[in-house]
């Protein structure tokens, strides 16, 4: 039986048997059975490699991190993770400085992680495992956001809206991204970073 660890676009957890070409972490969710309890346990919900210097491990062992799964980056990044900053320590730099750019207040000290992590749960997470949206218009967002058509997640790639799946994205739903107004899972302050410039890897099914 695959374990409860695949996520999707709002961040809930699944028990598929695809994997992606993503871990994240955010903290122990397991219990010695391997069952989910808790849907976080961290602030710092983060996007890793899922290989880094050799090092091995056993999926969801006890009392070790409980290893978590997406399709790409742009659904880790709806879901309210970000760049691990030890095993992805270039795209971490150039996610914060963007970050930091298009999301900080004026201040002398320039936000860290934690703040990062603290605005990024403000705007993921609802206590007991739900999801915060964000009513605005399709056309308005930038590749690689996701948005709620029909009660289903869609990415928003190369102007059109393609349905996600946890093995890839099927056919786009229509030649262009509709003016619409609709439900946006991707955090906000991810949005502007995506709109300042930084683009997410997305899964080939998309198309370049």
């Amino acid at each position: 039986m695959p374990l409860k660890n695949r996520v999707d676009p709002y961040g809930k957890l699944h028990a598929v048997e695809a994997r992606g070409a993503w871990m994240g972490n955010r903290g122990i969710l397991h219990d010695d059975e391997k069952r989910v309890v808790v849907p976080w346990r961290l602030k710092r919900w983060i996007t890793c490699v899922l290989h880094f210097r050799g090092r091995k491990r056993v999926v969801f062992a006890p009392h070790r991190y409980s290893e978590l799964f997406f399709l790409d980056e742009a659904t880790a990044f709806a879901a309210g993770h970000r760049p691990c900053a030890e095993c992805r320590r270039e795209r971490y730099d150039e996610f914060r400085a963007a970050w930091i750019e298009i999301n900080a207040v004026a201040s002398d000290r320039k936000p860290g992680a934690d703040d990062i992590d603290r605005v990024l749960h403000a705007e993921r997470a609802v206590r007991g495992g739900g999801k915060k949206t964000w009513h605005t218009r399709a056309s308005k967002l930038p590749p690689g956001a996701f948005v709620e058509l029909g009660g289903r997640p869609h990415l928003i790639w190369n102007g059109k809206l393609f349905p996600w799946t946890f093995t890839g994205y099927e056919s786009p739903v229509s030649a262009s991204v509709p003016s619409e107004e609709v439900a946006l899972l991707t955090p906000p302050s991810i949005v502007r970073v995506f709109d300042s410039g930084l683009v997410p890897q997305v899964h080939a099914s998309a198309g370049d």
